[in-house]
């Protein structure tokens, strides 16, 4: 099985940059799509970003598009959520997603469609 670990939160500031890790093992995620989602106490888990397992295809919710950046690096096995200009509208809880039954291209924005989390890592961004 996969086993993915959250790193990088922490408390900053609106406008600071931020870029949280994740580190996978037990099976190389080549072939994985990759998302971040992030929950807040009283609110469902929503997506924030996934990246394709092949031709490097990203996509982010509206209200991070712009600002952050997915990314992954299948040599070291991780991806990797850089966080810029952040609000404190983007306070939670960011977990890690693996998704292996999509296509090369695919960017899956629904929970179920993952199969793999991590613990989540907390970021909480000060006005």
């Amino acid at each position: 099985q996969v086993q993915l670990v959250e790193s990088g939160g922490g408390l900053v500031q609106a406008g600071d940059s931020l870029r949280l890790s994740c580190a996978a093992s037990g099976r190389t995620l080549s072939t994985y799509a990759m998302g971040w989602f992030r929950q807040t106490p009283g609110k469902e888990r929503e997506f924030v970003a996934a990246i394709s397992w092949a031709g490097g295809r990203t996509y982010y919710t509206d209200s991070v598009h712009g600002r952050f950046t997915i990314s992954r690096d299948d040599v070291k096995n991780a991806a990797y959520l850089q966080m810029n200009s952040v609000k404190p509208d983007d306070t939670g809880i960011y977990y890690c997603a693996a998704a292996r039954t999509v296509g090369p291209t695919q960017t899956p924005t629904r929970r179920h469609e993952y199969a793999y989390w991590g613990q989540g890592t907390q970021v909480t961004v000060s006005s």
